[in-house]
């Protein structure tokens, strides 16, 4: 779905409800009263040193406006629009300058706790681990797609969207800018306090443009927290099983699972995760074309893929997580082990830290570092890495 055409639907859609309104008293509430307007600011640094190629490092300014109308007749709109500013365009980091409609919808709040959305939009399913917005690139990854999402019954969330276009974080030169989908989403959540989160999901991916990416994904997921005095215990668990959607020449069956547990306690806490995107024996592997990449297995995205976020070898990622929160500031330290679920192949480690900073209200700034090594030689992930994040941010 082009922006063009989006526009036109929502400016359509607008000027319907104002004829029926017949009255200029309900725009002014919607489009004025009743409107919100937010505006951010993202200043990063950030320098790549990969070995065998040149270090690497490029300063962008992404700047945000989010206008969101009030209701008119149960309806609304909401257009956000990015403008990416860029010292160069360096091939090892994943900025480039542009100016592009993130987001531009038409919503509706239906009937038992209903609400519609058609158009542009974010969706942020779970942690993202298999459909989101890869939200620390400049460029968001967002969705042209039908959604519905219904709170009727207490505790449960269910939530469908068919999806026609994925905007992902590539510029257009690059000609991985869209990929045409005809992918249904399902997802079911129910929380039983804070003991149990529970989601069940079927996710079929049809990407009309690669057909590589096309696949059927079924699973659940469980997380929880339990507090005993002063320590706070967490929990998660998901599996999920995989094979071959829409078009996709390679028929297979890959399986998915992670376990996690985790304690806290004044400030302070750990985690340690293991969790698995098999392979069928080396034929192909448990696939996230949508997935928030950058959040998981490492912050040097060493295993992209393209975007598919596993290879045919699977990946085997064991993981603890320290955090601490002092004065306000936030710290965070990560330690990865990589294997292949298949053909015993050492993939490398890799640790990171990070620390965040708000201040005077609108503002925070932040500092991450990751460095990756240690792989098998031989494989497209198998240079030493490190990068460096410097981020400035503020919110009106």
């Amino acid at each position: 779905m082009k922006v063009r055409a989006l526009t036109l639907a929502i400016l359509a859609s607008l000027s319907a409800s104002a004829v029926a309104a017949d009255s200029v008293d309900p725009l002014k509430k919607a489009f004025i009263d009743d409107s919100k307007i937010n505006l951010q600011f993202r200043l990063r640094y950030e320098d790549a040193d990969v070995d065998t190629v040149d270090n690497q490092n490029q300063t962008t300014l992404r700047t945000r406006l989010t206008y969101q109308t009030g209701d008119i007749y149960k309806l609304f709109a909401l257009t956000e629009v990015d403008d990416v500013r860029s010292t160069d365009n360096e091939p090892l980091i994943g900025d480039y300058e542009y100016t592009q409609i993130n987001q531009a919808f038409i919503g509706y709040r239906g009937p038992a706790e209903t609400l519609v959305k058609y158009g542009r939009q974010r969706i942020l399913l779970d942690n993202q681990r298999f459909v989101g917005g890869v939200g620390f690139r400049q460029n968001e990854q967002t969705y042209d797609a039908f959604s519905v999402k219904n709170t009727a019954l207490e505790n449960l969330t269910v939530y469908y969207s068919y999806i026609n276009n994925v905007n992902r974080i590539f510029s257009e030169d690059s000609g991985k800018d869209e990929h045409k989908n005809e992918t249904n989403l399902l997802n079911i959540n129910y929380k039983a306090g804070e003991i149990a989160n529970i989601t069940g999901y079927a996710y079929l991916i049809d990407n009309i443009d690669v057909a590589a990416f096309s696949s059927d994904t079924y699973g659940i997921r469980a997380a929880g927290k339990l507090k005993l005095d002063a320590i706070k215990l967490s929990y998660e668990a998901e599996y999920a099983q995989q094979s071959e959607g829409g078009d996709n020449p390679t028929s297979y069956t890959a399986n998915y699972y992670k376990l996690g547990a985790g304690v806290g306690f004044e400030g302070f806490g750990a985690k340690i995760g293991y969790e698995v995107l098999g392979s069928d024996d080396g034929k192909a592997g448990f696939i996230t074309p949508l997935a928030t990449l950058h959040a998981f297995n490492g912050w040097t995205d060493k295993f992209l893929f393209g975007g598919m976020g596993n290879w045919e070898n699977g990946l085997v990622d064991a993981h603890v997580v320290l955090t601490a929160k002092v004065a306000g500031l936030k710290l965070l330290a990560k330690y990865h082990k990589f294997d292949s679920d298949y053909g015993d192949i050492d993939m490398g480690k890799e640790w990171g830290i990070a620390a965040t900073y708000p201040f005077a209200k609108h503002y925070d700034v932040g500092v991450k570092y990751a460095s990756f090594s240690g792989a098998d030689a031989g494989y497209g992930f198998s240079n030493d890495t490190d990068k460096l994040w410097l981020t400035l941010q503020a919110k009106y």
